[in-house]
């Protein structure tokens, strides 16, 4: 039963139970006995009190009557110890300072021989007794000294006599306890029980499962945790599957024109020159479904731990103004304008240069799709602060503000702009974003001065770099 959070409510709730009860009654114990005490001493004292004008009155009508009618004052007073002894009450009678019995302390019959009254324990028979003394006003016919002391046992009170009492609050506390844990458990494990429900039903793919929040803060947390995982699966799914469209449609694209051309050349319909040509095209559209391919290679590899980096020390600025030198005849084929933009000294990092090449050519592709006949497109490297950063900027139609909080992931720009603009797959800025993460640095878009989109790279420099206060810019 413990196993359950029925049952183990249940347990813990009665456990508290029993301890408030065994609290209750350990405080309960000394207040009980001295509340039962007191009440003892004011019942003896008020007996005292009687006793003593009973003596006083049985001393004085002693000596009052006629010698025919006088009675002995020791039987008149026998008669009121007699009484008090009927009832468990022994009395010592004080008669000018001496006690009618052995046992009484000294210090309790000087008080009342001094005619002043005691209220004090005192060990009486070998046990400890309440003891009560009042002295009997001196009269006419008699000197100070006399009086009375009563002497009773207290309530015996102890733990045995208050657990005895407290046996049905002790066993109305285990019910109330039980009930209490039931009731609790059924309030908790109802929620979690739904929870677990809504698991499985998540696990088996449906992703319309919602939760009520409604439960004790730490069971809402789980059902606002489940809801929320329901809906990153529902959105991360969704991202897939327009991933997976766009991927086919870049697929099918040269797919499409390969397959036409080699039908043609199958069919001979083309020949000649025009067979030269299609060679030329089967190979360009190869290339493009190999680049395809190569990133989502990349894309897949770079979620596992094996993902061969091989970083050394290397210089932005050679590697930029090699891309510079690669992408030239490109840019001029497009009728774009290329600028390297770098400082006349080395910006050295430790990364993998054969990496940022890769992350460079992807951004230099992007870009020069963006860009229009005539515009520019331009390669920076400078410093900021500890790092070294790769610029690649463009004077294409940009990014919007909304564009730039999605631009590193999988198809979103592709989903935005098919149709609209010449876009890519959606691959290369989401590749290019794994990548320097895995070498430790940091991609961001932006706006460029160019009038259109900016990617900068950032990496940690490999030494303290003394920037002069000017920068060489190489047109190509």
């Amino acid at each position: 039963m413990t196993r359950t959070l029925t049952g183990r409510a249940v347990l813990v709730t009665v456990l508290v139970a029993v301890v408030s009860v065994l609290i209750t009654a350990a405080v309960a114990l000394p207040v009980t006995l001295r509340s039962a005490n007191a009440d003892a001493r004011r019942d003896l004292a008020g007996r005292a009190n009687l006793a003593a004008r009973l003596v006083g009155a049985a001393l004085d009508s002693a000596a009052a009557d006629t010698p025919a009618e006088r009675v002995p004052q020791d039987s008149r007073v026998r008669a009121v110890v007699d009484g008090l002894s009927d009832e468990g009450i022994d009395a010592v009678v004080i008669r000018g300072g001496q006690p009618d019995r052995e046992g009484l302390p000294a210090r309790v019959v000087n008080e009342i021989a001094a005619g002043r009254s005691v209220s004090q324990r005192v060990l009486w028979g070998g046990r400890v007794v309440l003891a009560e003394g009042r002295p009997v006003p001196a009269s006419s016919g008699r000197a100070r000294g006399d009086g009375i002391v009563l002497l009773a046992p207290g309530v015996p009170v102890n733990a045995r006599t208050v657990l005895g009492r407290l046996w049905l609050a002790l066993l109305a506390g285990l019910a109330a306890g039980a009930i209490a844990g039931a009731l609790l458990a059924r309030r908790l494990g109802r929620p979690l029980r739904q929870a677990a429900t809504a698991a499985r039903r998540i696990s088996a793919g449906d992703r319309t499962v919602r939760l009520a929040t409604d439960a004790p803060a730490e069971v809402s947390a789980v059902s606002a945790a489940l809801n929320d995982l329901a809906a990153a699966l529902a959105t991360s799914e969704g991202r897939q599957r327009t991933f997976l469209t766009s991927i086919s449609h870049e697929l099918r694209t040269p797919l499409t024109t390969m397959k036409g051309y080699a039908e043609a050349l199958a069919d001979g319909v083309v020949d000649g020159e025009g067979a030269r040509q299609a060679g030329v095209t089967i190979l360009a559209e190869a290339e493009r479904l190999d680049r395809l391919v190569e990133d989502l290679l990349a894309l897949a590899r770079l979620e596992a731990d094996d993902f061969p980096l091989a970083p050394v020390r290397v210089d932005l600025v050679g590697i930029a103004t090699d891309a510079g030198a690669s992408w030239a005849p490109r840019c001029a084929a497009l009728g774009v304008r290329l600028t390297v933009d770098v400082p006349p000294y080395p910006v050295v990092v430790e990364t993998d240069p054969g990496r940022i090449r890769q992350v460079l050519d992807g951004l230099l592709e992007n870009a020069l799709r963006a860009a229009p006949q005539g515009a520019p497109v331009v390669v920076a490297v400078s410093t900021e602060r500890a790092s070294g950063v790769v610029e690649v900027r463009d004077g294409g139609p940009g990014l919007t503000d909304d564009d730039l909080a999605v631009a590193f992931q999988r198809g979103a720009l592709y989903e935005r702009y098919k149709g609209v603009r010449k876009v890519g797959s959606g691959l290369g800025l989401a590749l290019a974003h794994r990548l320097i993460g895995r070498l430790g640095g940091h991609i961001e878009a932006g706006h460029a001065r160019e009038g259109g989109a900016r990617m900068s790279v950032l990496l940690p420099l490999a030494g303290v770099v003394s920037e002069p206060s000017y920068r060489i810019r190489t047109a190509t």
